[in-house]
């Protein structure tokens, strides 16, 4: 199941709860991967001679994203720009999986020591940074929400996602695969745990005054 769930979490604030003013409350839990993505191996170019040994290690591969598949309508109605980095360091995007709000400024700058081009097709923003040298660092403004595959023509072993919403209730889980989303307004919502383009089924959580409500997800 490809992206076919997290376009479900760009409709644009759809009710599926009432917020009640400030009434707030919190969703917490773990996410289990039962598929453990293999570190992807570095392919040999000619052009890369003298670059930095690449450490392709599997562990930001395996944090997900768990998000409310839409708010509560003026939840998130004043956007501002912010700042956020995805870096290009031992031939690796970093972070692999960036999760970020609409008119989020991303910088993508070059730590290696050899030249990157950084480019997306995808639908919701597609981009072409061109070649640039290590020391260099080019800017994206992602004003659309959905997903956006990131990749450089220069080193095809090179991905990354970039997940951007229209509201601010998602959380990137923890070293140990534990989540939590503060500020929920009061109501009832669908919530969906996403991990390297596989979504869970949108489950129905309830969230009260001050509540705290633990949903574990398991993702095969």
């Amino acid at each position: 199941m490809p992206f076919a769930m997290l376009a479900l979490a760009m409709l644009p604030f759809a009710v599926r709860g009432t917020a009640q003013g400030r009434r707030t409350g919190t969703i917490r839990g773990h996410v289990e991967l039962r598929r453990i993505p293999p570190p992807i191996e570095p392919r040999p170019n000619v052009a890369d001679l003298g670059a930095a040994n690449a450490t392709l290690d599997i562990s930001d591969r395996l944090k997900s994203v768990v998000y409310l598949e839409s708010a509560p309508r003026g939840a998130f109605e004043t956007v501002e720009t912010s700042h956020a980095v995805m870096d290009q360091r031992g031939e690796r995007f970093v972070p692999h999986v960036l999760a970020i709000t609409t008119g989020t400024i991303v910088d993508f700058p070059n730590s290696d020591n050899i030249y990157h081009n950084v480019f997306s097709l995808s639908k919701t923003r597609s981009f072409d940074l061109g070649r640039y040298a290590a020391g260099h660092s080019k800017p994206v403004k992602f004003d659309k929400p959905g997903i956006v595959r990131v990749f450089c023509d220069i080193h095809s072993h090179m991905n990354a996602f970039i997940l951007v919403f229209s509201h601010p209730f998602f959380a990137m889980t923890d070293a140990d695969g534990r989540y939590q989303i503060n500020n929920v307004p009061s109501g009832t919502y669908n919530l969906v745990a996403w991990n390297e383009g596989v979504a869970s089924e949108p489950r129905p959580v309830t969230v009260a005054d001050n509540g705290v409500e633990e949903e574990d997800f398991t993702l095969r």
